[in-house]
């Protein structure tokens, strides 16, 4: 399987990070989105995004050019008709993930590979919604795309080996180290990192210390960059409380039921810093 043409859905931060890293990897990609904005913003912020490694001579003023070319934007998911790889990049809403799917199994190519960058969704799920089953794959790449090294592939039951290994090729040409799990709730990132973040909840509901002692604690001693109140605000918890929700159900353990003061923080719309407040106030 030869990939040349990749298409993004999603123009966001998620999606224009993507966008960004397979250009500069010498893909050609179209980005899509549902409003002309969104795709205007998204190609805005890869622009940015290029200007700022430029000045940390990082890359050239002419790579970056060259870059920004080899993106072109649309608001039809038809724009994908021709691409070798679609990474899909909306947000986390299963019924949306599976609509937008099917959708894209009528466009697509027959040999196109269908790509989810879900945090915590099933990738056999959404590989039901398509006739190509054995060409759905997960990819997900984490946040700031352009930054961090790590994709994920998640294998679902019935995806090809070749499938696998045209993606795991695809994002070490994007310069990621693709590292590969099966199908199952949270994968390994998110059933890992999630419980965690959700235990330190647990701590400061329970008054064993406050937010700044909970994120020093495990930042000096335990050597994380952030700390993982921090990194819930970072996420957005709501996502947080979405994913627990996903691995509590999906794995039929108590143990993993999200903490009361992450509902309630949701619920009072506490997110974190796309909200202005979350454990601290941005």
């Amino acid at each position: 399987m030869v990939i040349e043409r990749i298409a993004v859905l999603g123009a966001g931060q998620m999606g224009n990070g993507i966008a960004q890293v397979a250009a500069c990897a010498g893909y050609d990609v179209v980005m899509i989105d549902i409003k002309q904005d969104y795709v205007d913003k998204g190609l805005a912020a890869i622009e940015h995004s290029l200007n700022r490694v430029v000045s940390k001579g990082r890359m050239t003023q002419d790579e970056a050019d060259a870059a920004l070319e080899k993106v072109s934007i649309s608001t039809s998911k038809s724009a994908a008709a021709d691409a070798d790889l679609v990474v899909e990049a909306i947000p986390e809403i299963p019924e949306l993930k599976f609509s937008t799917f099917a959708e894209l199994d009528g466009i697509c190519k027959p040999s196109a590979i269908l790509a989810s960058n879900t945090s915590s969704i099933s990738i056999d799920a959404i590989a039901d919604a398509t006739s190509r089953p054995n060409q759905v794959i997960g990819m997900h790449f984490m946040n700031p795309v352009p930054i961090m090294k790590l994709v994920e592939i998640i294998n679902g039951s019935q995806t090809d080996a070749e499938v696998t290994e045209a993606v795991v090729a695809a994002a070490a040409k994007m310069g990621k180290t693709a590292l590969a799990c099966n199908d199952s709730p949270g994968f390994v990132s998110n059933r890992i990192l999630c419980p965690m973040i959700n235990e330190a909840i647990l701590t400061l509901q329970e008054g064993v210390a406050e937010p700044e002692a909970i994120d020093g604690i495990m930042k000096l001693g335990m050597n994380h960059p952030i700390g993982p109140l921090a990194l819930a605000d970072l996420i957005g918890n709501d996502t947080v409380l979405h994913i627990m929700n996903v691995i509590h159900e999906g794995l039929a353990n108590d143990k993993y039921a999200p903490a009361p003061l992450l509902i309630e923080m949701v619920e009072k719309g506490h997110l974190g810093r796309k909200s202005g407040k979350g454990f601290y106030d941005y």
